[in-house]
Parts: structure tokens; C-alpha cells; sequence
């Protein structure tokens, strides 16, 4: 039986977090960016003496400049009044000097930026290693409980989100605040009241940038909370056509979509004109601030206070000085983002993991004193224990269980499996069959009693290793973009081509495959919709066939299968099955009648057990579910 769960798709669309979103803990999420960082502090350090170097020397430029038109100012000067003429000689070395400090500059520069990418690829990468090792980690339970997109937003957009913000947002914050800083030191080198003059500019800026972004946040924000509507929806439409077309619900489709697209362009209007009014804007208040100073700088020089120069070189500061306010402004917005990506990156990472259990050496301990401990309140005798100690045996000893403690599916659950046994677990819908399945591969473990496989409890067994006992084919396939024998070669990596091609045999999938162009070497696109789905269930149960575990569980395996074909996969994987434990999970009783043993599930019980023969002369729950299976084919006869 398959447990899925339909949940609905979050407002952020498949990629979760949107732009602009804050963080909760915007120090705290940066504080363990830093820390994550600290092992390229060296890199880091040369990096930023790269960037503070760079953005000197590039400051340093328009003052010399200004020499240079000094100099020729003079030298014209001079030469209309017949007392000299224009050294161009000086004017070449002052030049020479501009351009050297500026290609010092760009060394620089380009060496800050070869490391500051290096860092944060190196960061991102090792994020994603983490990530991955954590997701290997992680309790079934975690899955469970929050959507596919969600996880794989943590991996891709996060992630991203984080790197341009370190690669950007940093080497911007280091050259920004430089800039201001050193112009702001060049400004006042060359005329206090020019400086003050120019500064007075900076209030108006600030309060035109401050309202202008207040009244265009919420419209920033609507515009990624509708694209994410629409994307959101084009996706699930698309991944649902075929059903929006047999329920002809085309129009309501596509009236939905203009809603919300409707939203998205009225949003994305108003956020896209208050950015673009942002620019002009501030063109004009900074042309306010040249006026201002050409007069006041022109005065100057008449009076000789100032050197020409030294004009040309304030206003080439004074747009210097607006560009990295403006840009500072922008990296808070970006250091925002980062920081929420941040949060949400390393809130993954410390999740609680999964107890990978003991050593397969240690013993387990006895503690009478905690029912969730790991002794035997009911062990079996010792002559069962003997008996199913062989590999392959199978006992569930009085298993309580719940997902929730205080709301228990599962009440006293015991059986005793011998080894080679083909035991089927049957039951309406929600007795907790495949609940007993993730108890058995430990996905859970028990709230009290035990599970023993090959004698021994799973909880002493080390997680990994408990389940290279298993093989399992479930209802719901998983094969992944790659060639069809990459995918049965799965589960046994080392396996021969011959090996595969036996299992293939075996699950009598080897003549469509050989139909197909390329065989085995077909590649199975990254949906795996150029194949039927019951040709995906063959391939499975090749893949499980070819793993050749001692215990295989098999959930719903043939329910994707004509029963032409089902018939064929029970002789062969009865064939296969001797000499191995299997425990079947089937709605259609029919595919179990020749089973060992028939457990019936109600309710976490077992409420009644024994072979397909001995349960119909019972005439109880089992017997009126085949009953009832049997007319409803008749019916359909």
C-alpha cells in the first residue's frame, strides 16, 4: 500500500524562498555565515587588502588629474600673456602617473575579484556537500512532513541566493564604503566649504531614496509573490493536463492564471516605475549639487583659493561620492536576502539526525525500566529465538507504535517469520501495513516491544547495515534519467552485464527492452515518461531481482502490471523467492493466495492469520475481502 500524501504547493512556487525576504535572526544568520567561513579567513584577508587597495588607488586618480589640467590651464594662461607656453612634457609625466595607479588599480581589482569568486564557490560547494550528506542523514519523518520543493529549494535557490550575495554583496560593501570614506577624505583635502556645500545634497538623497523605497517594497514583494503564483500554477497545470482536459476545466484554467497574472503585471508595473523614477530623480538632485558647486568653486578661483584643477577633480569626487550610497542601499536589500538564505540553509543543517543505531557487534541492553528501551518485556523462548536466528528469520515481539506518541496505530503486534517464508500483510486501508515495513527497515523505531532480524534487534544493528538486508519494489516507481542498465545495475553496482540481463529475464522485461532503440543502452529521459509505467514497475523488480537481498519487501509491486504480465512476475519471483524472507503488501488478493502465512491487519492489529485455504474456511475478515474482490470481477465479467 502507498502512503502518499497530497500537500498543497507554498506561495513561493517551486523554488520557496522569495527575493526580498527577511531573515528572523538577521545577525545570528550572519554570525554563522562568518563562522562557516572562518577556514578561508587567509583568502578572505587578501581579498579585502585586494579590494581596499584597488579602490585607493583609483581614488587617488582624479586628484593627480587635476594637476594635468592645472598644468595645461596655466600653461594656456601663460601663453596668452606671452609669459610661457604649455609644458607638455609635465603634463605626459602626470598622465603617465594616472594611468599607472589606474592599471594598479585594475591588478588589484581583478586579483580581489579571482578571490572573493574563489571563496564563494568554494563556499556554496561545500554547502551543497553538507546539504547532501544531510539530506543521507535525515529521518523519514522529516520528508514526510514538508513538501519535495521545499527541500530542494534549501539546495538550489538558497544556495544560490547566498552566493551571489557573498560574491556580490561583500566585495560591493568593502569598495563602497571605501569609496565614500576616501572620497569623502579627498573632498575635504581639496576645500572644506565645497565639501559642505556637496554634503548638503546627501539629506535630499536620503529621504528621496527612503520614500521612494518605502512606498515600492510592498510592490517588489507582490511582484515575487505572484510570480511565484504563476509559475506555481503553470506547473501544476502542466504536470496535471490530462486531468484539466477530461474535466474540461481549460477555461477555469486559464481564467485562474489571468487573475493572478493580472496581479503580477499590476505589481510588477508599479514596482518597475517607482525603480525607474528612482534614477532620474536622483540625476536631478545630484545636477542641483554641480550647480551649487561650480559657483561656489568658481569664486573661489577667482579669488585664488583654488586651483582650476582641483574643480575638475571635486566634481569628478562628487560623483564618486553619490554612486556608492546608492549602491549601499542596494547591498542592504541583497545582505537581507543572503541572510534569509542563510537561515534557512543552516536551519537544514541542524535539524536533528537520524540515530544511525549500534555497531552490528555491540549487545543490546537490558532496561526493564523503559518501555522504549531495548529489552524484551515478551521475548520469545528460547527455542524461537534458536530457530529464527538463522539469516532471513524475522520476529516482531509485541510492537507498539505511533507517529505520535499519544495517538498509537499499532498495539501488540507479534509474529515469527522462519527464514525463506513468502508472508503477506492484508487489511483495509490505513491498518498500518506499510507501517509495519518502515518499522522493519527502522525509518521508525518502536515505542515499545522489539523487531528481530536474523535474531538480532534491529536497534543494535547500524541503520546502513540493517538494510543491505533488504531489497524492496514499491508501488510507486523511482528510476532515474540514465540508461536502462545503469538503473537495474542500482542495487548491485559491480553486477556483470550478463547479471543484468539475467534479472531483466527474470522479470520478463528483456524483450521490450531489446525492442527498444538502443537496448539496454537506452537512456531514460529525467521524468522517465518515455516508458509506460508498468515497464517502470519491470524494471524495478529487475533491479530488485539483480540486488539479490535476503529479505525482500515488496509494496503494491505488481499493481501497475496487466495480468498477463502479473502472472508471469509471480511464477518468476516465486522462483526467485525461495530461499529468501518476503513480505508482501497487496490490495489484490489474488497475487497472494499461494503466500506462507496471511497476516490480516485492522486497526495495528493482527486480527487473524494463516494460510489463503485456512482463512476462506474461517468465513471471517479476509474471507469477506476476497469474497468481495471475487464478485466485484464477476461484476465486471
Amino acid at each position: 500500500m502507498s502512503e502518499n500524501t497530497t500537500r498543497r504547493r507554498r506561495p513561493g512556487g517551486p523554488h520557496g524562498m522569495m527575493r526580498g525576504e527577511k531573515a528572523k535572526d538577521f545577525s545570528g544568520s550572519l554570525k554563522k555565515l562568518i563562522l562557516y567561513m572562518k577556514k578561508y579567513r587567509l583568502r578572505f584577508a587578501v581579498m579585502l587588502m585586494c579590494a581596499i587597495a584597488g579602490t585607493v588607488f583609483i581614488i587617488v586618480g582624479p586628484r593627480i588629474l587635476g594637476r594635468a589640467t592645472t598644468q595645461l590651464f596655466n600653461g594656456i594662461v601663460a601663453k596668452i600673456t606671452g609669459t610661457g607656453g604649455i609644458d607638455f612634457r609635465k603634463i605626459g609625466q602626470i598622465l603617465a602617473q594616472v594611468m599607472l595607479l589606474y592599471l594598479v588599480s585594475a591588478l588589484f581589482s581583478m586579483l580581489q575579484g579571482f578571490l572573493m569568486t574563489g571563496i564563494s564557490n568554494d563556499v556554496t560547494y561545500r554547502l551543497r556537500k553538507d546539504i547532501s550528506d544531510k539530506i543521507n542523514r535525515l529521518p523519514l519523518k522529516y520528508y514526510e512532513s514538508r513538501t519535495t520543493g521545499e527541500i530542494l529549494s534549501r539546495v538550489t535557490n538558497d544556495v544560490d541566493t547566498l552566493q551571489m550575495g557573498v560574491n556580490q554583496s561583500v566585495t560591493q560593501l568593502i569598495t563602497s564604503v571605501t569609496t565614500l570614506i576616501g572620497v569623502l577624505i579627498m573632498m575635504l583635502s581639496i576645500n572644506l566649504w565645497m565639501t559642505l556645500a556637496a554634503l548638503v545634497i546627501l539629506p535630499v538623497s536620503g529621504m528621496i531614496i527612503m520614500n521612494v523605497m518605502k512606498h515600492s517594497q510592498k510592490y517588489f514583494a507582490g511582484q515575487q509573490k505572484y510570480l511565484g503564483e504563476v509559475n506555481g500554477q503553470i506547473e501544476e497545470v502542466y504536470g496535471g493536463h490530462t486531468i484539466v482536459k477530461v474535466f474540461n476545466k481549460e477555461e477555469d484554467a486559464v481564467d485562474a492564471f489571468n487573475q493572478v497574472n493580472r496581479e503580477l503585471y499590476n505589481t510588477a508595473w508599479k514596482s518597475q516605475f517607482f525603480a525607474g523614477v528612482m534614477q532620474p530623480i536622483m540625476q536631478f538632485v545630484g545636477n542641483l549639487g554641480y550647480v551649487v558647486v561650480a559657483i561656489l568653486g568658481g569664486y573661489m578661483t577667482i579669488r585664488g583659493a583654488i586651483e582650476v584643477g582641483d574643480i575638475q577633480s571635486f566634481f569628478q569626487y562628487i560623483r564618486s561620492f553619490t554612486q556608492p550610497i546608492t549602491q549601499v542601499a542596494q547591498i542592504t536589500n541583497m545582505l537581507q536576502s543572503s541572510a534569509a538564505a542563510a537561515e534557512r540553509v543552516f536551519e537544514f543543517l541542524e535539524e536533528p539526525e537520524e540515530d544511525q543505531g549500534l555497531e552490528e557487534e555491540a549487545t543490546v541492553p537490558a532496561s526493564a525500566a523503559d518501555a522504549s528501551a531495548l529489552a524484551f518485556d515478551s521475548r520469545p523462548s528460547a527455542a524461537a529465538a534458536s530457530a529464527t536466528a538463522a539469516p532471513g528469520s524475522v520476529v516482531f515481539d509485541h510492537v507498539r507504535f505511533g507517529y505520535d506518541p499519544d495517538k498509537i496505530i499499532i498495539h501488540d503486534f507479534s509474529a515469527e517469520v522462519s527464514p525463506g517464508q513468502k508472508i503477506a500483510i492484508v487489511g483495509p486501508t490505513g491498518a498500518g501495513k506499510t507501517t509495519m515495513v518502515k518499522l522493519l527497515m527502522r525509518f521508525y523505531d518502536v515505542n515499545s516491544g522489539a523487531i528481530l532480524v536474523n535474531g538480532k534487534d534491529v536497534r543494535s544493528y547500524h541503520r546502513s547495515t540493517l538494510r543491505e538486508e533488504f531489497g524492496m519494489v514499491l508501488q510507486d516507481t523511482w528510476l532515474f534519467s540514465g540508461t536502462i542498465m545503469e538503473n537495474i545495475r542500482y542495487g548491485k553496482p559491480d553486477a556483470s552485464d550478463e547479471e543484468v540481463i539475467a534479472a531483466a529475464k527474470a522479470a520478463h522485461v528483456h524483450n521490450f527492452i531489446m525492442q527498444q532503440s538502443g537496448g539496454y543502452q537506452m537512456v531514460l529521459n529525467e521524468e522517465t515518461s518515455n516508458i509506460s509505467q508498468g515497464q517502470k514497475q519491470l524494471l524495478t523488480i529487475a533491479r530488485a531481482i539483480l540486488a539479490d537481498n535476503r529479505i525482500l519487501i515488496l509494496d503494491e509491486a505488481t499493481s501497475s502490471v496487466d495480468t498477463r504480465t502479473e502472472i508471469r512476475i509471480q511464477k518468476a519471483m516465486d522462483n526467485l523467492m525461495k530461499g529468501r524472507t518476503s513480505f508482501i503488501i497487496a490490495h489484490r488478493l489474488s497475487t497472494i493466495r499461494d503466500a506462507d502465512c496471511i497476516l490480516f491487519m485492522k486497526d495495528g492489529d493482527i486480527m487473524e492469520q494463516g494460510t489463503h485455504e485456512e482463512l476462506l474456511e474461517k468465513n471471517g475478515l479476509y474471507a469477506q475481502m476476497y469474497n468481495s474482490q471475487f464478485e466485484k470481477t464477476s461484476e465486471i465479467a
